[in-house]
């Protein structure tokens, strides 16, 4: 009965993910793609955001998918080579969540920083230069999971080490302890690196937002929310981001501290991991389309047309 109820919650969980983080991370995608056909230029920080919303898509496909089906009672579908592809995908792309949100507090920070020397160089420079800085993160990613094309199998009637992840469709075997640790060094000192550097930055934003506020606070309040700009908007957006993302890892750590800690880890655990470890990628989305100013510009223009040709079609009837 327990086993049956954990998969009932497990296959909602799941599903609802899918249902909401795939066609709000399409929007994203498909509106900035648009603007950037249409007027030949984008904003760096919607690049970022467009970025954002392919690796979490790419995350959904690798992770939820799978979990969803898994919890329906699918078993045993991936070979080998599948197993491979969908292990690293997932693994490079998680990876890549952190690093682009990263990215996004840095770029907003350097946004709202003062013009002194130093911080003139960044605006000048990391801008222009986001495509050459998303490709050395990908490049980051991809250096920390070779192991995936190495040691990932599909399940099957073989001997694996004491160093396997079990997975839900695939093991994945270390072998041995040198390449667990070195694995697990890796993986911690990117995590920590990045995830201690978002914030930073975000608490240098949210420094900025409340000066920005004691500003304002003696206008009228009539020209307050003129004196709130588009960057402070966006940098409140970026914050809000940021915060999702740290509360999530901080879950998802402290789950996996818990199963280092205790021998017999109970399912329902893994899979709350894994779901807190996948959850961002369908919060983050909907912030974004909640918060980012074009977005919900192109969204109620194509409200507004669809609301304008029913009423046409319904007068001529």
């Amino acid at each position: 009965m327990d086993f049956e109820l954990r998969l009932i919650f497990k296959a909602i969980g799941f599903f609802t993910l899918i249902v909401v983080g795939v066609p709000s991370n399409i929007i994203i995608i498909a509106i900035f793609v648009y603007i950037r056909v249409r007027e030949k230029k984008l904003l760096p920080s919607n690049v970022i955001l467009t970025k954002l919303a392919l690796v979490n898509l790419l995350v959904i496909f690798s992770k939820g998918f799978p979990q969803a089906i898994h919890a329906i009672g699918v078993r045993n579908i991936l070979n080998d080579t599948e197993c491979k592809v969908i292990s690293f995908t997932y693994r490079i792309c998680r990876g890549m969540t952190i690093c682009v949100t990263c990215l996004l507090s840095c770029n907003q920070c350097i946004i709202l920083a003062p013009p002194l020397k130093t911080w003139i160089f960044l605006k000048q420079k990391v801008p222009s230069n986001i495509p050459w800085i998303m490709v050395l993160l990908w490049c980051i990613n991809c250096a920390i999971y070779p192991s995936c094309f190495l040691h990932v199998h599909a399940i099957g009637n073989y001997t694996t080490s004491k160093y396997t992840l079990y997975l839900e469709f695939c093991n994945h075997d270390f072998r041995n302890t040198a390449i667990y640790v070195a694995n697990g060094i890796a993986i911690a000192l990117r995590d920590f690196f990045f995830v201690g550097t978002m914030t930073i930055a975000s608490c240098y934003i949210v420094f900025v937002l409340y000066q920005h506020g004691k500003k304002i606070k003696g206008i009228r309040s009539s020209d307050r929310n003129s004196g709130k700009s588009i960057e402070y908007k966006a940098s409140q957006a970026v914050v809000l981001l940021v915060t999702i993302y740290v509360a999530l890892f901080g879950i998802d750590s402290c789950i996996w501290i818990y199963t280092l800690v205790v021998s017999s880890v109970s399912p329902a655990i893994s899979d709350a991991r894994v779901f807190f470890g996948t959850l961002y990628a369908a919060l983050s989305p909907i912030v974004v389309i909640k918060t980012n100013k074009q977005i919900k510009t192109m969204l109620m223009c194509h409200t507004n047309k669809q609301i304008l040709s029913l009423s046409e079609s319904t007068s001529k009837d």
